[in-house]
């Protein structure tokens, strides 16, 4: 298939281990794409925090659940020149503006008059050339932002329908020079060809802006599939230390691969409890109507049964 072809994507941030939330939506992403015939491609957004090694246990881990992708693996530290180039032409256009706010200072700034709840305040995006010159004065390196000319902005979500979100002046460029998320997944989307994104729902309410950046650099903003998360007993969002909830940890109380995909597969109404699956069976089975719209919540229980390991 060529490389210009629709994709879907996973793209996690190899920081540590992926925990069974992470490898449900690997796993929804792939039936997403698989089923649509797009390509898949795996990403590493590794801009910010890495952890040494992070990256190949977690593409061992897809492995083991018979996750594949469409080669090579992307990295995005590999393409600060591309965000640069964005930001550099955004910044030719007119379209960005200098921010030396702290984050205490537009927490505790007035809201601009009828902004949304929330949105950046503005009381950088007007400076005068003194009032710039005086900031640059004290030494505080700038974020670089983007004119937002729109307040909100509406995507469509297969499991969500029509979504309406906020669009503030978001920064693209942090003041350390790292190319801020939501610049940094639109643009590499558009050069992917990725059209489809898969992640979870606690994303939702980023997609308005990272779609309406897409329309200003000149791509289609991709069709969105919000999954719901996986949360642990006491309904917050799972993590590490909820104890056994990664590979590793799982395949250290006998619990392997095969089982976790099955679960997985389990708490999306797409085989019975137990059940030796694989991913061929259950892109057969597949039906994004038919998905749980509500999150999984995952306890120590969950893996106490005859099919464990």
């Amino acid at each position: 298939m060529s490389a210009t072809a629709p994709a879907g994507r996973f793209a996690p941030s190899p920081s540590g281990e992926l925990h069974v939330g992470n490898l449900r939506t690997a796993v929804l992403a792939w039936l997403f794409a698989r089923t649509t015939g797009r390509r898949f491609l795996l990403r590493m957004e590794d801009l910010d925090r890495t952890a040494v090694g992070a990256d190949a246990g977690q593409i061992a881990d897809l492995r083991a659940l018979g996750i594949d992708w469409d080669p090579p693996v992307i990295y995005q530290t590999t393409r600060r020149e591309s965000y640069r180039a964005i930001v550099e032409e955004l910044r030719d256009e007119g379209r960005t503006f200098e921010c030396f706010c702290t984050r205490r200072e537009i927490l505790e700034a007035p809201s601009a008059p009828h902004a949304p709840q929330g949105a950046y305040p503005g009381t950088c995006r007007d400076l005068t050339d003194a009032q710039r010159a005086e900031r640059q004065a004290s030494g505080r390196p700038p974020a670089i932002r983007i004119r937002a000319d729109v307040t909100t902005f509406e995507v469509h979500d297969v499991l969500h329908g029509d979504y309406r979100g906020m669009v503030d002046d978001f920064v693209i460029c942090r003041n350390d020079g790292t190319p801020a998320y939501n610049l940094a997944v639109v643009v590499d989307d558009a050069a992917e060809s990725i059209d489809q994104v898969v992640r979870g729902d606690d994303l939702l309410s980023s997609a308005p802006r990272q779609a309406w950046l897409a329309t200003v650099i000149g791509a289609s903003p991709p069709t969105y599939a919000h999954v719901p998360m996986v949360l642990n007993a006491d309904h917050v969002r799972l993590s590490k230390r909820d104890g056994a909830v990664t590979l590793a940890d799982l395949a250290a109380d006998g619990v392997s691969p095969t089982t976790v995909l099955s679960h997985i597969a389990h708490s999306l109404d797409l085989a019975a409890r137990d059940e030796f699956v694989d991913l061929d069976l259950l892109a057969r089975r597949f039906d994004p109507d038919a998905l749980p719209r509500e999150p999984w919540i995952l306890t120590a229980s969950e893996w106490a049964s005859p099919g464990a390991g």
